[in-house]
């Protein structure tokens, strides 16, 4: 049964769908990558389909029947050039873990999206590759959006996301997470995630928990801040990452990190509402509307950072989630605590030296000591290779140069970064600035 009338196929419903259909089969069926691409050709179908019939009651049904076809057909083709008996085995769900039949509307008892995620992020994969394809499957980005995500070349990403499609499939791993956040792979089943001869190492399971919060980082910081189009904010992918991130927090409760990052989407994604015109053009953070700001989603991040502060290791989304509160609690842009940033930027690069770290860091450096002695920071970034040409890193130096009453080199820094960013709104905004110093 359809909605009445031609209802559009949605790309943001495709989107959201669509690693909850690729966990569904993968679940069912195991065969990762054939699953991925019957995944895709079913939400072709809808972008065809839809339009012209009308959208399914039921889409999430829906598009897990298509792809389940889609499948089905493929391994019975490959598996035709094989052993019948083999065809039976690949198109027979896997006992411990148990999914409803295609279509049906009932939730599975776990979160397959939340499966996916961890399935890749296993110890087998490197961690580059881990990120990169987790990134593709579950947040539905593109490989130039991963690529600009993570500082590199597209073509380098390209490579690293079939390199990790084919260690997933060669692994053989286990679908599906348990209670303490692991995919089941603890030895009760004889297998370790490794070599099935014991529990998984604990620095393994941290390393790939550490893997599934950075993927879910970048998922978000995607959705609040698109890359590239014609909109700023992708708040269908801030909100999978959310409550993806939820599921997480409600698995580890106790991990700070988890609760971190979890308070540092919240008290981020509270400023939604105020970051643009209702025309869709950018208001930088000084200039925001704050009595817009979602002030209970404001409150629970602050709750939860206080309480990860207070009870869990000091780690790095800590950290991110303590300046946000900081701007979050400032009545105003001139109420911010710069000082209280500033420190708590101090013993971030410590944890993290990376270059978006030292470039916040740099802005702090010159609400609280000018912007001269920020500038000389810039120095330093501008000899690494992941941001140097960054259209982050012009903007910044040109919001520097304004601040320093250099006029001229503040307007073309900003000319400089506008041509740098794929995003329309940042580069509307971006030129505006440089008009706006030409006068």
């Amino acid at each position: 049964m359809t909605t009445p009338g031609p209802a559009p196929a949605s790309e943001d419903l495709l989107r959201r769908l669509a690693p909850q259909v690729l966990g569904a089969l993968v679940r069912r069926y195991g065969h990762f990558d054939a699953a991925e691409d019957a995944v895709q050709e079913a939400l072709l179908a809808a972008a065809r389909q839809w339009p012209e019939e009308g959208r399914p009651a039921n889409p999430r049904g829906w598009l897990i029947r298509v792809a389940s076809r889609r499948l089905t057909d493929q391994l019975r083709s490959e598996d035709a050039r094989r052993r019948r008996e083999e065809t039976a085995a690949a198109l027979t769900p896997r006992d411990e873990f148990v999914a409803p039949p295609p279509g049906e509307g009932r939730a599975p008892a776990e979160d397959d999206t939340l499966a996916l995620l961890f399935l890749c992020c296993r110890a087998e994969l490197p961690p580059a590759g881990r990120i990169a394809l987790t990134l593709r499957a579950v947040g539905g980005l593109t490989t130039a959006e991963i690529a600009r995500a993570l500082l590199v070349p597209e073509a380098t990403m390209a490579q690293r996301i079939s390199r990790a499609k084919r260690r997933i499939k060669a692994s053989g791993a286990p679908f599906g997470i348990r209670p303490d956040g692991t995919d089941g792979t603890d030895g009760t089943d004889g297998t370790d995630g490794t070599d099935g001869t014991g529990p998984e190492p604990a620095e393994d399971h941290a390393a790939r928990l550490a893997d599934v919060l950075h993927v879910l980082y970048l998922i978000f910081n995607e959705g609040y801040t698109a890359t590239s189009g014609s909109d700023l904010q992708r708040a269908d992918l801030a909100a999978e990452a959310i409550r993806l991130t939820r599921a997480v927090h409600a698995q580890l409760p106790a991990d700070g990190e988890v609760a971190g990052l979890l308070a540092l989407m919240l008290l981020t994604d509270a400023r939604r509402a105020a970051r643009t015109t209702p025309d869709g053009d950018l208001i930088p953070l000084a200039e925001q509307d704050r009595t817009r700001w979602d002030r209970a989603a404001v409150t629970e991040g602050v709750a939860l950072v206080s309480d990860a502060l207070t009870h869990a290791p000091l780690g790095p989304y800590q950290l991110r989630a303590a300046i946000a509160a900081v701007h979050d609690e400032a009545a105003s842009d001139e109420d911010t605590d710069w000082t209280e940033i500033l420190a708590l930027y101090e013993v971030l690069i410590r944890l993290v030296p990376g270059p978006v770290e030292r470039l916040g860091h740099a802005v702090a450096v010159a609400m609280v000591h000018g912007p001269r002695r920020a500038l000389a920071l810039l120095a330093d970034l501008d000899e690494d290779e992941r941001l140097a040409g960054h259209h982050r890193l012009e903007a910044v130096r040109a919001h520097l140069l304004e601040m320093a009453g250099e006029r001229a080199a503040a307007r073309a820094a900003y000319a400089k970064a506008a041509g740098l960013t794929l995003s329309v709104p940042e580069r509307r905004y971006l030129r505006f600035r440089a008009a706006r110093l030409a006068e």
